[in-house]
This record gives structure tokens, sequence and C-alpha cells, in this order.
């Protein structure tokens, strides 16, 4: 069975000194942080690559799905846009009918 990411003995090391610097004291924290490592230089030709090599893991929608998928948000757009037309008519009937007894 394949082990998940981050559960070697190591990483797990690892995490419990970044939670006790964190939980720590300001004083004692900046003394017991490790000095970082240096920082990688970008290469924008693996950047581009690595890029390349995630947009082929999308699959995109067929022709048919994306028409279905309009269909289905226009016809909720409509149920939608009729539900609040109902609510303001109702709304502005309730405000009316006080308005007149307000006034009357």
């Amino acid at each position: 069975m394949a082990r998940k990411p981050g559960s070697s003995p190591s990483a797990i090391k690892n995490r419990a000194a970044r939670t006790a610097a964190a939980l720590a004291p300001a004083g004692q924290a900046a003394a017991a942080a490790a000095p970082k490592a240096p920082k990688k230089p970008f290469n924008p030709v693996q950047f581009f690559r690595e890029v390349r090599a995630e947009t082929r893991k999308i699959t995109w929608t067929t022709r048919k799905e994306t028409w279905i998928t309009s269909v289905m948000v226009f016809i909720m757009v409509i149920v939608a846009s009729l539900f609040f037309l109902l609510v303001d008519w109702l709304l502005g009937a309730g405000a009316n009918l006080l308005l007149k007894f307000a006034a009357g």
C-alpha cells in the first residue's frame, strides 16, 4: 500500500518543529527557526514545460455537454426571474395595502 505524501518520519518531524516554532513566544521562535534553503532560480523553459504538461491533463467538455449546460442555465434564469417577479409583486401589493390602511 502506498504511503500518503508527507507521512514520512522526517516530514512529520518537520511539521512538528514548524508547529512548535509557531506556538513559541516571539523571541524563541526567531532563535529556533532553521536557516532557509536558498531559493531556486526561475527557469522559464521549465515553467512552460510544466504548464504544457498540466494543460494536457484538462478534460474539455464536448459541444453537446456545453449546449445542454447552456440550455439548463437559461431555464434556471427564467425560473429565477419568474420567482423574483412574483415575490416583488406580492411585496409591492402588501406595501400598497399597508399604505392604504395608514393613509385612510
